[in-house]
């Protein structure tokens, strides 16, 4: 029985920290979509999307109405798209780009995840028509979010797509250099992606999920930093802890709440929640200043890391007891554009490339919304891809990188995307060269930690 403080307190989380649930994100499978004619096959991609997503808006808003909960994004994630079109007679894939465009648009979601690729340990046909279609694809939709999985701990690290890779990013960035390279904001390279994340622009369904399921993804950055500014001064980094944990045991609660109605409503599996705290652009809503309340300077600053993972850890922990089944990313977002408290520091000096590359052994995700100049090379591209698919691979866990080369950009300039995706000043980069060790292509072998069977 929940007491009336609990209930009061809730209500604060929302109205004054910022608390959302910040997507539902219906999952569908398009595996039973494959057709020899490419347009027959994506007349049924449109049909099953607008038909098991028809009610996905509505359904949302309905609960948020009724309970009093914001959620902030309402998305879809369908199968890798490699596999669906390889089986058609196409040499470019811009018509499922366009496909899945207009079904989003048709439903009234802002995002649909899975133009992906599996390519890990290679490349079939069909991955690299998707990997070559990649940059067009995203200069002609709004829509539509990419991602290439690299790199698994079982397989070790394809070097041969992270070198195609690096030239890809450049090409999305130089295509829609018309606003500010926004194209490669829709673009993740990963290691050891989850088949049932819901956050953008990762989401894809794997095929290992069922033919349709609702994967939720909360937020919370603002709930628990409020939690850390109201403990004693001198409270020590166990009780720290224990309240971390104690505020992301709510918040999943209400994610699991939210996840199992929407998808009793919807008519379809219950998949995971995602315990990400997801910071936001706005003050008060950053996994940056959560740092910085417990007791760091700047954000950057020696002693981030440690910080970083203590939050990390105790979110997992308080997460893991309020739900039957957690998955995604689960941990703790540090876009730099997209999180207030990250783009200060970054601005200030106080946080470099080096030490978000650090942080990320620690955090959820990875390098993920940083903005570099645009005369980059592509070789730079793909080793700081290649050194993040590193730390996943070794570590056994998710990493991926979503960076953008803003053409026309230099140091200390700012690139403005709007919206969640926020702003940010472009950070500079090692000017010496990677470029024979990327050139040497090939594959790095697993770790010695793969042989677990």
């Amino acid at each position: 029985m929940l007491t009336i403080q609990e209930i009061l307190e809730t209500i604060k989380m929302i109205q004054e920290e910022n608390l959302d649930i910040r997507t539902i994100t219906l999952g569908i499978s398009l595996r039973d979509c494959t057709d020899p004619d490419p347009q027959r096959c994506c007349r049924k991609i449109y049909d099953k999307i607008t038909r098991l997503a028809a009610r996905l808006v509505q359904v949302g808003e309905e609960i948020e109405q009724e309970y009093g909960i914001p959620i902030v994004n309402k998305r879809i994630a369908v199968t890798p798209i490699a596999l669906v079109a390889e089986g058609s007679e196409v040499e470019d894939y811009l018509l499922f780009a366009q496909t899945l465009e207009k079904a989003a648009q048709a439903v009234g979601v802002d995002f649909i995840g899975g133009f992906s690729a599996l390519v890990h340990k290679g490349f079939t046909r069909g991955d690299r028509l998707l990997i070559e279609s990649i940059p067009e694809a995203l200069a002609r939709t709004e829509r539509v979010c990419a991602s290439v999985n690299v790199a698994t701990t079982k397989t070790g690290i394809n070097m041969d797509a992270v070198a195609i890779m690096g030239h890809i990013v450049k090409e999305t960035a130089a295509l829609t250099a018309d606003r500010q390279g926004i194209g490669a904001a829709r673009l993740v390279v990963f290691a050891n992606a989850p088949e049932d994340n819901p956050f953008m622009a990762g989401a894809f369904h794997g095929i290992g999920e069922p033919e349709c399921a609702v994967n939720v993804g909360i937020s919370g950055p603002g709930v628990v930093k409020r939690a850390i500014e109201n403990m004693p001064p001198d409270a020590d980094l166990g009780e720290l802890a224990e309240k971390i944990k104690k505020m992301a045991f709510k918040i999943t609660r209400m994610g699991e709440l939210v996840g199992r109605e929407a998808a009793r409503r919807l008519g379809v599996s219950f998949g995971v929640v995602d315990i990400s705290l997801a910071p936001t652009p706005a003050v008060g809503d950053s996994v940056a200043e959560i740092l910085e309340a417990m007791g760091i300077e700047r954000c950057g600053a020696p002693g981030t890391t440690a910080a970083l993972a203590l939050l990390n850890d105790a979110v997992k922990k308080g997460g893991a007891m309020a739900s039957s089944y957690v998955g995604g990313l689960s941990g703790a977002f540090i876009p730099v554009s997209e999180d207030a408290g990250m783009v200060r520091a970054a601005a200030e000096g106080a946080l470099s490339l080096e030490k978000l590359e650090a942080m990320t052994s620690v955090c959820s995700v990875g390098l993920d919304m940083i903005v570099i100049p645009g005369d980059t090379p592509a070789a730079t591209v793909a080793a700081i891809i290649a050194d993040e698919m590193a730390i996943g691979v070794i570590n056994n866990k998710t990493t991926g990188v979503r960076i953008i080369p803003a053409p026309g950009k230099k140091p200390g300039d700012w690139v403005e995307f709007g919206g969640l995706l926020g702003r940010a000043p472009v950070m500079p980069v090692s000017r010496f060269s990677p470029a024979a060790f990327i050139a040497r292509g090939g594959r790095i072998p697993a770790p010695i930690q793969s042989l677990g069977n």
